[in-house]
């Protein structure tokens, strides 16, 4: 081998070897660095309907978690105690002998409403959030809010915001017209089912459970029947453990008949 060629074959070695120590900096380079780069961008590219999908998707599951336990209440009124869970009256009679009276005729309704005044407070304080990160984020930022509805729908909770969100930066604008929390969860069908259950009490003083287990073959119905007279109703979905809990009071009787 000649000089020329040896020299030749020295240079390429040497050339590959400072390319190698290239992709060897900037492998460290990105491996130290790079979270940090990436953590700097974790707002931005986080769209605000998904913050706020995020930040009271947890308020509104504690929420439900709480009245479906006590009746469909946040703070029932007149309940029964039970294995420590205050069990709301939906149905009830103070006399013995009579059938109850329905005490929440708009069942549906009125846990729609009790979720609602219970994330009032939580979802200002996420909104307000919403509006100061933006900004931090060298935004300018038009927050108008509206009202917030809840739903229940079959398998999951809708709360909407009818608040608009514009985002300003440079010469681009976002809007966002509306703002969606969605909670999967099969309330909407449970409450159906206690509906059910409490027109029969009201009607016959009594219901027949196995009948709502035949027909749904996912749903378990206990029926716990209490000294005084009151009955407590237990609806599980077998699947997922959601249930629901509530109180009934119908032709009760004296102590030492029946």
């Amino acid at each position: 081998m000649g000089d020329k060629e040896r020299i030749k074959k020295n240079g390429q070695v040497t050339l590959f070897i400072i390319i190698a120590l290239v992709v060897i900096a900037v492998g460290l380079l990105i491996y130290f660095f790079f979270p940090k780069i990436k953590s700097g961008f974790t707002f931005e590219q986080e769209t605000p309907e998904k913050y706020i999908q995020t930040c009271l998707e947890r308020e509104i599951q504690t929420a439900v978690d709480t009245l479906s336990v006590q009746g469909g209440s946040i703070t029932p009124e007149h309940y029964m105690l039970y294995q420590g869970d205050k069990i709301e009256y939906l149905c009830y009679q103070e006399e013995y002998y009579l059938t109850c009276v329905v005490q929440q005729p708009l069942l549906k309704r009125h846990i729609e409403e009790e979720i609602k005044k219970e994330i009032q407070k939580s979802a200002k304080l996420c909104f307000d959030e919403l509006q100061k990160k933006y900004e931090k984020e060298g935004y300018g930022v038009n927050l108008k809010r509206g009202l917030m509805e809840v739903e229940l729908l079959p398998k999951r909770i809708v709360t909407t915001f009818n608040t608009t969100l514009a985002l300003t930066k440079e010469d681009s604008t976002q809007r966002v017209e509306s703002f969606r929390v969605i909670l999967n969860n099969n309330l909407y069908e449970l409450v159906g089912i206690a509906n059910s259950i409490i027109e029969w009490e009201a009607r016959y003083g009594d219901s027949e459970t196995t009948a709502y287990m035949g027909l749904y073959r996912d749903l378990k119905v206990e029926k716990k029947n209490q000294l005084d007279g009151t009955t407590i109703y237990i609806l599980t979905d077998r699947n997922n453990g959601f249930r629901f809990q509530f109180a009934s009071r119908s032709v009760a009787w004296p102590p030492g008949y029946g």
